[in-house]
């Protein structure tokens, strides 16, 4: 089973100020297909979620964030991946961004992205549940294969 790491970034969920609903709405659409080994809540703190990536690029196949790609002033999420990224994957980003849009017009305004570190790939997820189940129910089909590929358990495709 390949091992994910589910990051969600939240100031008022690192508080205690609020449920991550998100975070679980991850572990429940992966837990028939992958071995969730980490998870925590973190602020929306770009340092934090660099030094969190980095480390958990070592011990996980796939890091899924929810929370932070939107607009508001704290919303680094993309940034912060961006930033520890060796390659983008524009194609998961903009499949999920289309097939969001169909179901809600806002959706144009998330601003995730999909990047590989080594051999581990990294997905920003919006941070509404409603946006976390969409997304990852159109991602979930997809990410064996590209997981055997990434991390050479498969090389034929």
């Amino acid at each position: 089973m390949y091992k994910v790491g589910i990051i969600t970034l939240s100031d008022k969920g690192y508080q205690g100020l609020r449920d991550d609903q998100s975070g679980q709405i991850i572990k429940q659409l992966v837990a028939d297909n992958f071995e969730v080994s980490r998870q925590t809540i973190l602020p929306d703190e770009a340092i934090a979620l660099k030094k969190r990536l980095i480390e958990w690029c070592d011990v996980c196949d796939l890091i899924l964030t929810t929370g932070g790609t939107g607009l508001g002033v704290r919303d680094i999420t993309p940034e912060a991946t961006l930033s520890v990224a060796e390659k983008t994957i524009p194609g998961i980003s903009e499949g999920m961004r289309m097939s969001s849009i169909q179901k809600t017009p806002l959706a144009m305004l998330s601003r995730g992205v999909a990047v590989q570190r080594g051999k581990t790939l990294i997905i920003n997820l919006p941070g509404s549940p409603k946006g976390v189940r969409e997304n990852l129910t159109y991602l979930l089909p997809i990410l064996p294969h590209a997981l055997d590929i990434l991390t050479d358990r498969k090389t034929e495709h």
